[in-house]
């Protein structure tokens, strides 16, 4: 028997009816229609993408300036010196935590934000610290200085403002038991008494006093029982006598 050859003959058009070429078509259009969201997305990613390099590698987008805010005890230029942002760089890659630390470190900031700007700043906003009163130095660096109420001396001050009491502490600092015991009194202190009140001292701890500006003395202990402290100072003060002791408030003595 003779070898079969088969030979492949392409189809006439016409050999294909009408409606298996347009189910064909219709299937094209669907694929198309289910790539283009893919495709489109796909072209995003690169634009973004060649977007961001431009941004973070080359000096397109560069810090032209450094914007500081709400700094008066510390000067704008004392901040930007502090943040050591380089005018140049590239905006995308100004380490902002690092900016926040350094500046956070000054004394007088009590908080700092750090943010970028298009087309190319960074802005550097300080809020300063709050005082809570006053303090004597009499160590390295003697003087007035302002305390805020977690204990961070952090400017001098030329006179004592209105409106603060006056501490005296050895050495005063956030980390110092004397500065937190002193503040804690100071806090629990009514009108009543830091009207009368020169001198809040403190030698330790567990050694408090007020010296009123009539050189009288409260001497108060340490910084517990204060309610009743205060309850009993305020009986007292009235009282003749130069030391009112309220330092154990159930057993006080007027001398």
């Amino acid at each position: 028997m003779a070898d079969a050859r088969w030979r492949l003959v392409r189809a006439r058009r016409d050999a294909v009816p009408d409606s298996v070429r347009r189910f064909s078509a219709r299937a094209r259009r669907n694929r198309l229609r289910r790539a283009a969201p893919l495709l489109t997305a796909a072209v995003v990613v690169v634009v973004v993408g060649i977007g961001a390099a431009v941004v973070w590698f080359t000096p397109a987008v560069a810090v032209d300036r450094v914007e500081v805010t709400g700094a008066s005890l510390v000067s704008p230029d004392d901040v930007r010196a502090a943040a050591a942002v380089r005018v140049g760089r590239s905006l995308a890659r100004v380490d902002v935590g690092a900016v926040h630390r350094r500046v956070a470190a000054l004394p007088p900031v009590g908080r700092v934000s750090v943010s970028r700007k298009l087309p190319g700043t960074v802005v550097i906003a300080v809020t300063e610290r709050t005082p809570a009163a006053v303090v004597e130095q009499s160590a390295a660096e003697p003087g007035l200085w302002l305390i805020d109420a977690s204990g961070v001396v952090y400017t001098r001050a030329e006179s004592r403002p209105a409106g603060l009491a006056l501490l005296r502490i050895p050495a005063p600092s956030r980390d110092d038991p004397t500065t937190r015991a002193a503040l804690t009194v100071l806090r629990a202190l009514p009108p009543e008494l830091l009207a009368p009140m020169a001198v809040l001292a403190a030698d330790a701890p567990a050694r408090i006093r007020l010296e009123l500006t009539d050189g009288r003395t409260i001497v108060w202990g340490d910084a517990t029982e204060n309610t009743e402290k205060v309850r009993v100072a305020l009986v007292l003060i009235t009282r003749p006598g130069r030391t009112i002791d309220v330092s154990a408030p159930s057993l006080v003595t007027i001398r």
